[in-house]
């Protein structure tokens, strides 16, 4: 998969994350065009940066949460620990957040 289409990805998991339809986040956003987000999600373009914060700070996270990939790992045991640190050094309102991302991304 290449790069645009994965920060699409984090960009609509970010989005689910926080609860928001497309229309919604524009809005809060402060951008135009619910269909622009659409083609952000999907990987057919790339935003500027400041539509990049924009969007960030609409969703509740930093900017470059968008832009964290890790290579594709296939053994559970080590995902899964990985998980599971990550969550420990979460506080509750984080713990929330990482459970409706989860939620978004797997009951699809």
């Amino acid at each position: 998969m290449n790069l645009q289409k994965r920060f699409g990805r984090r960009v609509r998991a970010a989005r689910k994350a926080a609860n928001l339809t497309r229309e919604k986040a524009v809005e809060k956003a402060g951008l135009s065009g619910a269909n622009y987000l659409g083609e952000i999600e999907r990987g057919e373009k790339w935003p500027a940066p400041e539509k990049i914060e924009a969007l960030a700070r609409a969703f509740g996270v930093a900017p470059a949460s968008f832009f964290q990939f890790d290579r594709d790992e296939t053994d559970p045991k080590l995902l899964r620990k990985r998980i599971d640190s990550l969550l420990e050094k979460c506080s509750p309102q984080q713990l929330q957040l990482a459970n409706r991302l989860l939620k978004s991304l797997l009951e699809q």
